[in-house]
């Protein structure tokens, strides 16, 4: 027997979603794929999806701001589901400035139980607390980051441009569509532009997945090579090409820290390394709560092993770009800095041009701050392997 459809009677209400979604997310699973797939079971209109998305990543970004906000009035330990309805109830009033009435009773509604009350009473509270003015304690909690994503920022591109960052970063990002249907933020395009592929030139993407930027070096007439280590990130790769028609994307599971082609084998290598994700928090609203101080040596290391194993692969003259989506100085200009030291394996490499603006220095490559253009916060490096056949064509 077919299973009955879902009708609009059985869905459940946005807001009961998003408290279940929110549930879900404080005990580890990722806004960024839950979402969706609970989306698109629910049996909601377009509009109510929409709001339940709006609900939950907001939600998640300002968790910290919402729990001051909740925690001066509520007493004791609370249940996840209880906190997941406070929080958004909060966010709501602070941020969405959905009027008391309506965000109050609305919330409130979803709760069954003796812990009616107390939602019903904190959030008037908190109502109140928004009408006159709320006083953060400090710009860490007011913003919703960990003191140390705050601290780092302060101190790795200046206050001013942290903050900036920041504030901007707590915006819903913008759908950003190429000629060729595909939605890709326009720093990720900028990148895969700055690669320089051109028509008959064999281009290497070691760490490919989802595929925007080799797809988009593809239609650039480049025969590109796909690489991830997790065959599942290399299927939605190969699904993407298929979706777009690009027969020139060949996808391979593999290990960019041990890879399997012969030395000098392409024109054009990508190293899109693996990072600490500090200029997308906009776009993976759970992550700023999931990482740590310590994962940034850690995958400093990981995207020095990345590039001392691409750049055997790059053909004399040929070109070696590295980006990341993150605004650290130790997986930025750092990692410039060891790629130009003495004993460095890119040690004599020749930096190429950096982008323009609204890309700003940093090192020898530059950084594209999300403040600037509304788009994630990414840097990018270009080097040339010294020996004859230097590429003459394209910004890299």
């Amino acid at each position: 027997m077919t299973a009955p459809q879902k009708t609009a009677l059985d869905a459940p209400s946005a807001r009961r979603l998003a408290i279940s979604l929110l549930v879900e997310v404080d005990g580890g699973a990722r806004a960024n794929i839950v979402v969706p797939e609970r989306l698109g079971t629910s049996g909601l209109e377009t509009r109510d999806r929409a709001f339940v998305t709006e609900l939950v990543y907001g939600t998640v970004r300002m968790r910290r701001a919402c729990d001051w906000l909740v925690d001066r009035f509520a007493r004791g330990k609370l249940d996840a589901e209880v906190r997941a309805t406070l929080r958004l109830g909060a966010y709501q009033l602070a941020f969405l400035h959905t009027p008391a009435h309506a965000a109050v009773s609305a919330t409130v509604a979803e709760v069954k139980g003796p812990a009616r009350g107390l939602v019903n009473a904190v959030l008037r509270r908190v109502a109140e607390t928004v009408a006159g003015g709320v006083r953060w304690p400090n710009r860490a909690t007011e913003l919703s980051y960990p003191d140390w994503i705050v601290d780092l920022l302060v101190a790795d591109i200046g206050e001013g441009a942290a903050l900036d960052a920041l504030a901007q970063m707590n915006k819903a990002a913008a759908a950003t569509v190429r000629a060729d249907g595909y939605i890709q933020d326009r720093a990720s395009q900028l990148v895969a532009a700055h690669v320089g592929a051109r028509p008959g030139e064999r281009v290497l993407d070691l760490c490919a997945a989802p595929g925007g930027k080799a797809t988009a070096m593809a239609a650039d007439g480049a025969f590109v090579v796909a690489a991830d280590i997790e065959p599942r990130r290399c299927q939605v790769v190969a699904a993407n090409a298929r979706r777009l028609e690009q027969v020139s994307v060949a996808v391979v599971a593999a290990d960019g820290a041990n890879p399997p082609w012969r030395d000098e084998a392409f024109d054009r290598v990508l190293v899109d390394a693996p990072c600490s994700g500090l200029g997308v928090l906009r776009r993976r609203p759970d992550a700023r709560w999931r990482g740590r101080p310590d994962d940034l040596a850690r995958l400093a290391g990981l995207q020095r092993r990345l590039l001392e194993a691409a750049a055997p692969l790059v053909r004399p003259g040929g070109t070696l770009v590295y980006s990341v989506c993150t605004l650290s100085r130790v997986e930025t200009a750092a990692i410039d800095r060891w790629a130009g030291a003495d004993g460095s394996v890119l040690a004599g490499w020749s930096p190429l041009p950096p982008p323009g603006a609204p890309w700003r220095p940093a090192g020898r490559g530059a950084l594209l701050l999300p403040q600037q253009e509304g788009t994630d916060g990414m840097f990018v490096l270009a080097l040339r392997r010294p020996g004859s056949g230097a590429l003459t064509s394209g910004t890299a």
